[in-house]
């Protein structure tokens, strides 16, 4: 089918390939779905739920797409190049890439009493997964084409008792703005989306003790916390020719909550 695979969608990724990492769940499988939606065949990085990733992927042949959805590990370095040698296989060319795989350690623990274990493993996850699936996607992308990585607000104005997630995505951060630099002169963009509080499973057990979630509303000037899908379309733009002069950028999608914070 050629154009947008949805009448009225102005954003035609036709032909295009994306990967999206955590692309099973949450934002990424929000973001995969807005992709399909627009034309674009999907590679789905997960980490271990079959039941969700066949669930994804039908969710994309629905929309007249195609997917195929690879399990690893992407903190180790063969499980992502794997990835993208994945998609190579099946695509043979790569033009988008988000980078959305992440975890944040829900309860909270101050830098004093935190261990050694948990740091390295949200550095793990967090940054050299980024770095290591990043690295693939440079090495393969198009020219004209995209990476959207995930940051958050805690990248921008701390986090405390969560140290360890809040300096892996500032340093997510800080890889975007050199790595815009340096793909540029192929005309590909690099930038991020940095949501605050998301209704996925990650927050889930925060966001369902009604006290704490009335306080993170207050918070929050839009007072609501955001939806995947509510990520998703920032992420679909940046990947489009409506975004194509537009690089090196932290889009902050969180309600305008990193101005209250």
């Amino acid at each position: 089918m050629s154009g947008a695979r949805r009448a009225g969608v102005p954003i035609d990724l036709s032909g295009r390939v994306a990967v999206v990492t955590g692309g099973t769940r949450g934002v990424g499988r929000a973001a995969a779905l807005l992709l399909a939606e627009a034309g674009a065949d999907v590679v789905l990085g997960y980490r271990s739920r079959e039941a969700d990733a066949r669930a994804t992927v039908e969710a994309v042949e629905r929309l007249g797409g195609r997917a195929v959805a690879v399990a690893g590990d992407l903190a180790l370095e063969r499980d992502a190049e794997a990835l993208f040698e994945a998609c190579d296989e099946a695509f043979g060319r790569l033009d988008f890439f988000v980078g959305n795989a992440g975890v944040w350690p829900p309860d909270p623990v101050a830098l004093a009493d935190m261990a050694t274990e948990q740091w390295r493993r949200t550095m793990a996850v967090n940054l050299d997964g980024v770095f290591f699936t990043t690295r693939a996607a440079a090495r393969r992308i198009r020219e004209g084409g995209a990476i959207v990585l995930v940051t958050s607000t805690a990248a921008q104005r701390g986090e405390a008792y969560h140290g360890d997630y809040a300096a892996s995505k500032g340093a997510i951060q800080s890889l975007v703005k050199g790595l815009c630099v340096e793909l540029g002169p192929r005309d590909v963009t690099v930038n991020a989306v940095a949501p605050g509080w998301i209704d996925t499973e990650m927050s889930a057990s925060v966001l369902r003790d009604e006290a704490a979630l009335a306080e993170i509303r207050a918070g929050i000037p839009l007072g609501r916390v955001a939806s995947a899908e509510d990520i998703a379309g920032p992420i679909l733009f940046l990947c489009s020719r409506f975004a194509r002069d537009i690089t090196g950028e932290i889009l902050n999608v969180n309600g305008g909550a990193v101005l209250a914070g």
